[in-house]
């Protein structure tokens, strides 16, 4: 199969989010796209949820959390969705566990995570219909303390059960599964970018190190492909009196190969065959702590900071596709 070239990408605004915010969780649905939470321009949290539809490009509202918070985790169980912890509305972590429905369009109380944080990653391994596993790593009490915690969800039971912890604690980082394998990205601590690529052998139960990520960028957002992991602009931490600064910088981790790339201050991926760098248009909306989901073969950035809370969705696809 051909690899597209950068020429071939196009990025196009969509209808923007009923209510602009930032800390927002997106997730896909039953072929649908859900967006959970997040803060207002007031620094609360919300309740808000709803749901886009492409073929109309609109969003529709739907009922909200039982729980107003932010920063949340979600899985897709099916046609269930499970938010997990998050910031509440007197900025304390979390250790709410909610499940919403989408057939029936109500949400239930699950049992509590067995501490309560904010900026947990999850990631879930199907095994039988009925039985899907949830893992939820790392995290940030109320303390402001990055945590180290491995959790798997037992869906069944209803109860959570704790596994190895990281070597590295953090909060908000990546978490993709490839295979039998949770590969954690990046993250923070505190106010720190966390470099660290570590992955967690379902199996074997064990972790292990992977290449470190080559620049040290805040609120930069992370997707991952068949064969690579994109880590997508953020907020540079500048040195000495310096004042930071938003970038669109793209770098490219090819798993198979183990490549890290080097930075670039410019939008720009690692062509596959070529072995070469090639310039990417770059976000219409520059900014920060944006969410984004792979959705229909398209890579969609949702709201952010620039300014304020951002409304912003754009989507990054081929002109072609």
């Amino acid at each position: 199969m051909a690899v597209p070239s950068a020429k071939s990408f196009h990025w196009q605004s969509l209808a923007s989010l009923p209510v602009g915010r930032v800390y927002c969780t997106p997730v896909e649905s039953g072929d649908q796209l859900y967006v959970i939470g997040g803060c207002d321009e007031d620094g609360s949290p919300v309740s808000n949820c709803e749901v886009y539809y492409p073929e109309a490009n609109q969003w529709t509202s739907l009922p909200p959390m039982p729980t107003a918070r932010a920063g949340v985790a979600v899985a897709a169980l099916g046609k269930q969705i499970l938010v997990i912890g998050g910031v509440g509305v007197h900025q304390n972590a979390l250790s709410t566990v909610e499940m919403y429905n989408v057939d029936e369009g109500k949400w239930e109380q699950k049992s509590f995570l067995c501490e309560a944080a904010m900026g947990v990653s999850v990631t879930v391994k199907v095994c039988l219909i009925s039985d899907c596993r949830v893992y939820a790593v790392g995290g940030m009490g109320s303390d402001m303390y990055p945590q180290a915690n491995l959790q798997q969800y037992d869906i069944v039971k209803d109860i959570w059960l704790s596994l190895p912890a990281m070597p590295t604690p953090r909060y908000a980082a990546s978490t993709f599964l490839r295979e039998s394998k949770i590969h954690v990205f990046g993250g923070r601590q505190v106010k720190n970018p966390v470099t660290a690529f570590e992955v967690y052998d379902i199996e074997a139960k064990s972790w292990s190190r992977f290449p470190s990520i080559p620049s040290r960028r805040a609120f930069s957002s992370c997707v991952m492909t068949d064969k690579n992991f994109f880590s997508l602009g953020g907020l540079q931490q500048a040195r000495g009196y310096k004042r930071p600064k938003f970038v669109r910088t793209v770098e490219v981790f090819d798993i198979e190969q183990g490549d890290q790339p080097a930075v670039l201050s410019s939008a720009e991926a690692l062509h596959p065959t070529k072995n070469r760098w090639e310039r990417l248009p770059p976000m219409p909306t520059a900014r920060c702590t944006c969410s984004s989901v792979v959705f229909k073969n398209r890579l969609l950035v949702i709201g952010g900071v620039s300014h304020g809370p951002s409304d912003a969705v754009e989507a990054l696809y081929l002109i072609d596709s």
